[in-house]
């Protein structure tokens, strides 16, 4: 733009100084004219041409003079309009490049916003203050199975059956309120509801933060069972305790009554001191505050020593107990105490709900880089449906039966909380009425690289 005014000024310019060159060589022509009419009357005259001489002289000093303000004006105007024009252009040219620079920064943000929204887990949806969609990421879509019918805030949130005014969150988000919790299907859902403002603090609609919240349901739940688990656990050993203490110190019994009374105190009291220890090595755990001491030992005597500390059960109920350890098995890598902890709750569970004069086979072996210990028995097993169940704490299969034996359904927690650490694994089988199979595998020293 400023170029074409710089050009036009020239132009201009150039043609002032055509119209006054034009104009001095007409005069010059119509006082030659003079001089030749003059000339063919007076030719007698020496003065006339001395005039013409003159005349041609002055003509031809005009002209150049013409010629020479015409070029210094030229010159000058070029020279004031480059002055003028030249910080313009370079602020044209900056203004351009921070236009284009504004301009990449901005697609490139763009980008970066759609890329976020496209992988987020968190849905997000925008409506413009009509309560139409003017954005959606593929989260929202999948968490609210969002249909292309559903293109208002109506529409989505009345299929949801969720109450909730538009104009409310709004205009008066201070006093209502901004979230809600739905239900889909196996899924919790939290909805939180905010207000879109623009700089200006004009509303320009409502923005919809969906969150999964599945996990923290569940989380929550299982703390509160938990809780009520504990509770309902040392609630009735105490009870009993005191029950039989109380009775005790109401009225004088024979040797034999009070030896009975006190064998019941004394095995509920046990019950709770288990109870109680199991409790404190999970938090423990639960709290990374379990110190293991790893070390290389033999896993096929680890477990013939753990089958003679069970002997006295396995004795009385009459089990018949087989141990095969594989030739050349690999010292193992591991926190020794825990290993022990863990094969004999499985040697012990598997005495425990197996029938009397039942069988149990002991093996342990070694494959590709872990040893392993198989105990298979055939007990009254695990119905199918609790399988996927039996690591959750307190969780038992016939609770009945499990606390008349003793157990706390802490067992196995305890257990798969052990050999994680260890980078181990437990891997139980089962149907119901036949018996179970239970898998430990344990990494020897060769693969201690992968602890």
């Amino acid at each position: 733009m400023v170029k074409n005014v710089q050009l036009k000024i020239i132009l201009i310019f150039t043609i002032i100084t055509i119209i006054l060159l034009t104009g001095v060589s007409l005069y010059f022509l119509h006082n030659v004219q003079n001089i030749n009419t003059q000339i063919a009357l007076l030719e007698n005259k020496i003065e006339l041409a001395n005039q013409t001489k003159n005349l041609i002289e002055q003509g031809t000093l005009l002209t150049i003079c013409s010629i020479a303000i015409f070029c210094f004006i030229v010159i000058l105007i070029a020279f004031i309009t480059a002055k003028v024009t030249t910080p313009m252009n370079k602020l044209i040219s900056s203004a351009k490049r921070i236009a284009e620079n504004e301009e990449g920064e901005i697609s490139r943000q763009k980008n970066q916003i759609e890329t976020i929204l496209l992988h987020m887990t968190d849905g997000i949806i925008a409506f413009n203050m009509e309560g139409k969609i003017i954005l959606v990421n593929p989260a929202a879509t999948r968490l609210l199975r969002i249909m292309p019918e559903d293109d208002t805030f109506e529409k989505i949130f009345e299929k949801l059956d969720v109450e909730i005014n538009m104009e409310k969150i709004i205009y008066l988000d201070n006093w209502t309120s901004s979230e809600e919790r739905v239900t889909l299907g196996d899924k919790h859902i939290n909805l939180f509801f905010a207000p879109l403002k623009e700089e200006d603090e004009r509303p320009a609609g409502v923005m919809v933060v969906i969150q999964d919240i599945t996990e923290h349901v569940k989380l929550d739940n299982m703390r509160k069972e938990f809780v009520a688990d504990v509770s309902h656990e040392l609630k009735t050993p105490i009870t009993s305790i005191m029950g039989y203490a109380d009775t005790l110190l109401e009225g004088e019994y024979d040797k034999q009554t009070q030896d009975k009374f006190l064998n019941v105190i004394a095995a509920e009291a046990r019950r709770m001191a288990k109870l109680v220890t199991d409790l404190l090595a999970l938090s423990r755990f639960d709290n990374n505050q379990v110190k293991q001491q790893k070390e290389e030992f033999d896993l096929g005597e680890l477990v013939k020593k753990c089958q003679e500390k069970v002997q006295p059960q396995i004795n009385q109920k009459k089990h018949q107990v087989e141990c095969f350890v594989t030739a050349n098995v690999p010292p193992v890598y591991a926190d020794k105490d825990g290993i022990e902890r863990v094969v004999l709750n499985i040697l012990t569970n598997s005495i425990k709900y197996t029938k009397e004069s039942g069988h149990i086979k002991i093996y342990v072996g070694f494959v590709y880089n872990d040893a392993y210990i198989k105990v298979i028995d055939n007990g009254i097993g695990i119905p199918e449906a609790d399988l996927s169940r039996i690591f959750e704490r307190f969780y038992r299969v016939d609770k009945a039966r499990t606390r008349e034996m003793g157990g706390t359904g802490l067992g196995l927690s305890i257990a798969k909380e052990i050999l994680d650490r260890n980078n181990g694994s437990i891997d139980i089988k089962s149907e119901y009425g036949k018996g179970t199979e239970v898998v430990i595998r344990i990494p020897t020293v060769q693969d201690k690289n992968r602890i």
